[in-house]
């Protein structure tokens, strides 16, 4: 079993993740900005650790990663001033990946978004123009790393409960997926070392989670 560390750990995917990974046997730590959260992450099974990574330092992540296998960003600033989407999106995701190196939890899996990249073509005067810049300049950090990384694209995200089937693979267009199919799939990423290296963009469809990402290998 792995020890697994949720950066954002209160957010609707980590909740999911964690009780699912919690229930596989994983040791979970899920790290959180607001101490009101507390009861909601131990309720699934995970450590709670209340930490605001946005005013972190890189030294101060890495104590707190220190032991953990792997690492799973699901953090965002949830929209809002761009100033505090570039802090949190950018810089302290950026921050966890130097900080996941230097602890050794080589693993590192980013919940991106389906078309991010810095073709992302949002324009300048869109309110999602920070986000996009942000997640990809993150991402493009993520792959120049030394860690074993993958970076899942889920489309749209909806509160619809998890169905297990997703489509995911070459000429797949974006359309809308549920956080709880996120969360499954980024705990069978975790269990999948050669997703390692790759990006993978997936909306919900019609194959189980499990073997969509095998017909990805």
């Amino acid at each position: 079993m792995s020890r697994i560390a949720i950066i954002g750990g209160h957010g609707k995917v980590a909740l999911h993740l964690a009780r699912r990974l919690s229930g596989k046997g994983h040791t979970v730590t899920s790290l959180f900005r607001n101490p009101d959260h507390t009861a909601d992450v131990e309720e699934t099974g995970a450590q709670a650790v209340v930490a605001d990574v946005e005013n972190l330092s890189t030294e101060q992540i890495t104590d707190l990663l220190r032991g953990q296998d792997a690492v799973v960003w699901t953090a965002g600033a949830g929209g809002g001033a761009p100033e505090r989407t570039y802090a949190v999106d950018r810089d302290a995701a950026i921050r966890s990946m130097d900080a996941a190196e230097a602890a050794g939890a080589n693993r590192y899996v980013m919940v991106s978004y389906f078309g991010a990249g810095k073709n992302h073509g949002v324009p300048e005067d869109d309110g999602f123009y920070a986000y996009a810049e942000a997640k990809a300049d993150a991402d493009e950090h993520l792959r120049a790393s030394s860690l074993n990384w993958t970076i899942l694209g889920p489309s749209a995200l909806t509160m619809d409960p998890g169905t297990g089937l997703i489509e995911t693979g070459a000429g797949v267009e974006g359309s809308s997926v549920s956080r709880e199919d996120v969360a499954q799939v980024a705990a069978e990423v975790l269990e999948r070392p050669e997703t390692a290296g790759r990006t993978i963009e997936f909306n919900n469809g019609s194959t189980p989670v499990a073997e969509a990402l095998d017909s990805l290998a």
